[in-house]
């Protein structure tokens, strides 16, 4: 089995004046798409999803994780990080799943940034030009909501039913005037219930 990519994407959007005010620096969102024929497609139920994980997924991971970097200008430029799977509506949701649950795709892109944290997810099923969300979160720290991000994009025609759109997520930066604390704080405030 090999990889069937018919087209990936590249969304960039720059912030620079948030709230009515100027944002102190740009805020860059990222993200690097691969829109792919469905390994799975037209083949009915298939029990072991494993040859075509293994063949397709370390090449995805490889693939968008070089974009991502030289969109950003390298891994130690981005902050938050994500990552999104849409199959298209012939195709499984656990299709969607199998492509970015392992790491084979993961840890290529955990890797290059120096990530500690888990990458955080959708995977979904959709038509073409349905929303690709991917929810972001901080490399270093789950509990840093400045990093509680969402990029929300669309590809015209993608996916196709027997398609695939895998994609991955970036922030260079957090949210302009971030002003409602972190987890630590309601913690601390709570007496240290973990909510």
């Amino acid at each position: 089995m090999v990889l069937e990519l018919r087209k990936t994407v590249l969304y960039v959007e720059d912030t620079l004046i948030e709230g009515g005010r100027k944002a102190e620096k740009p805020f860059t969102l990222i993200a690097a798409a691969a829109v792919l024929k469905n390994p799975w497609a037209g083949r009915g139920y298939v029990e072991d999803l494993k040859p075509e994980i293994h063949a397709i997924a370390p090449v995805l991971g490889e693939l968008l994780t070089a974009q991502i970097l030289k969109a950003a200008g390298g891994g130690e430029a981005v902050e938050g990080y994500g990552k999104a799977a849409v199959v298209g509506t012939s195709g499984e949701l656990e299709h969607a799943s199998a492509l970015i649950h392992t790491l084979r795709f993961g840890n290529h892109y955990r890797n290059a940034v120096g990530a500690k944290s888990y990458l955080s997810f959708t995977n979904t099923r959709g038509g073409a030009n349905c929303p690709v969300v991917i929810p972001l979160m901080h490399k270093y720290d789950e509990g840093m909501r400045s990093h509680y991000l969402t990029i929300q994009f669309s590809i015209l025609d993608a996916p196709a039913p027997d398609e695939v759109v895998v994609a991955l997520g970036a922030s260079i930066g957090g949210r302009p005037h971030h002003r409602i604390g972190d987890r630590y704080q309601d913690l601390k405030d709570l007496g240290g219930t973990n909510a």
